[in-house]
């Protein structure tokens, strides 16, 4: 066994390197294990078509659409200008802009990329008029684009309550404090950075919002009413089901349909062509989560046979004694793996290895989850591998090198922080779903 593991592995980590999909990977290296070690493959096929046979990917699946839809609905434009209204004349409120537009349609996409997929074509050009330059923006933009793995409905924590079969509705809560926090921490780092950054020679101050306050809040009023729509999603989604008036997946077929309708009757924007282009990127993006979701749960079992899960738990409890650097380390191994492979990937790969270690601490599994989403979120924003950084470089021509050193800034002060602030104090991921949904779901922290 301890062959077959050893060529599994290396096998693993060779293809990783040399670019091969991580979905062949998963089942390649599974396969080659078990046949070096001379076990039976039949367990594959039956781990591969029942970790499929959820109603949560079903969920995934129709918020992957819904937030596919709403770059081509109209709801991203009517939310930028809402969040611009309230926030335009702060210092640095052009950015801030930014990190509350990302926050608002986090609720809606529940995802990273298509955040700013609608974002960065929106805000990088209009914002280089208020003298921001474009990798500022968009270095903001791609920082806060992991918000949509922490503000519900959220895509990752579908995918963590499906392996580690822990509540939905309370994980959703748990993660909302921590993405709260990165919000605030962001804006109030932006306050002091956003000077740095900006060409005060082509600012135009009389495209600012209107600084006299009747005149303010009427252009509130009016950004506020022709935002409704586009807000009503997130708010129709999060009552219906802390409300219990539907299921998660339930919730995703109404905020398809809700989008669809949005923008075919309130905005009128979708238009043939944009509901096509949103239904074959859904498509492949479905896709290729449930290949990565089916082969992964085939690689991790095939090691949780050989017993790793255990000999990772093992292992640690015997180089540590302190819970506290056993979390550290867990959280270390977790960032580790976001800055080579992607976020449900790992969700997929490290969770059923570090669960058996996470309930010998007697870890909160709601907990847990939060602290596993915000690494994986972190994880997006991380170099060398950062899927926000390669998206947000094509689609604002800001080079790779100019973004790195702006967001590692927001990483490293902020991002971190809250980590560990999450790791170490139960109560910012507990507190919430135990007021809302009883200490019975969320169990002892």
């Amino acid at each position: 066994m301890a062959l077959g593991l050893t060529v599994s592995l290396v096998f693993f980590f060779l293809g990783l390197f040399g670019g091969v999909a991580l979905g062949w990977l998963f089942i390649g290296s599974s396969l080659i294990g078990l046949s070096v070690a001379g076990m039976p493959l039949s367990f594959t096929a039956g781990t591969f078509y029942h970790s499929l046979f959820s109603e949560v990917l079903m969920a995934i699946g129709f918020f992957v659409y819904a937030g596919s839809l709403i770059s081509e609905a109209g709801l991203a434009d009517r939310i930028v200008r809402f969040s611009y209204a309230l926030v335009g004349r702060i210092r640095g409120g052009m950015e801030i802009v930014s990190i509350v537009a990302t926050l608002f349609l986090s609720a809606l996409t529940g995802s990273s990329v298509p955040c700013i997929s609608a974002l960065i074509p929106l805000l990088v050009p209009r914002l280089a008029k208020y003298g921001y330059e474009p990798q500022y923006t968009t270095a903001i933009l791609c920082s806060s684009s992991f918000l949509g793995y922490l503000i519900p409905p959220s895509v990752p924590a579908l995918v963590y309550c499906l392996v580690a079969q822990q509540s939905v509705t309370a994980v959703f809560l748990a993660t909302v404090v921590p993405g709260l926090l990165i919000a605030l921490g962001y804006g109030v780092l932006n306050f002091y950075l956003c000077p740095k950054y900006m060409n005060m020679a082509i600012a135009s101050e009389h495209e600012l919002p209107p600084a006299a306050f009747s005149e303010r809040m009427k252009e509130i009023m009016s950004s506020t009413w022709g935002a409704l729509p586009a807000l009503g999603c997130p708010l129709i989604i999060l009552v219906g089901i802390y409300g219990g008036i539907f299921t998660p997946n339930e919730a995703g077929a109404i905020a398809t349909i809700y989008c669809i309708f949005v923008g075919l009757f309130a905005y009128r924007e979708l238009t043939k062509k944009g509901f096509w282009n949103a239904t074959l990127s859904s498509l492949v993006s479905i896709g290729v989560i449930a290949v990565l979701i089916a082969a992964g749960t085939v690689f991790a079992r095939y090691l949780i046979r050989l017993g790793v899960a255990q000999e990772v738990a093992n292992w640690m409890l015997g180089l540590f004694e302190s819970k506290i650097m056993i979390m550290l380390m867990v959280n270390i191994l977790l960032l580790i793996m976001g800055m080579f492979i992607d976020g449900i990937p790992i969700l997929i790969l490290a969770v059923p290895l570090i669960l058996p270690l996470m309930k010998e601490l007697d870890v909160n599994l709601v907990h847990l989850g939060a602290i596993v989403i915000l690494n994986v979120g972190l994880g997006v924003i991380t170099p060398p591998f950062a899927m926000s950084i390669f998206v947000g470089s094509r689609l604002s021509g800001c080079s790779y090198g100019e973004l790195v050193p702006i967001m590692m800034k927001f990483l490293l002060l902020v991002g971190i922080p809250v980590l560990l602030l999450t790791t170490y104090i139960p109560a910012l991921s507990c507190w919430l779903p135990t007021v809302i949904l009883g200490p019975n779901v969320v169990g002892p922290w």
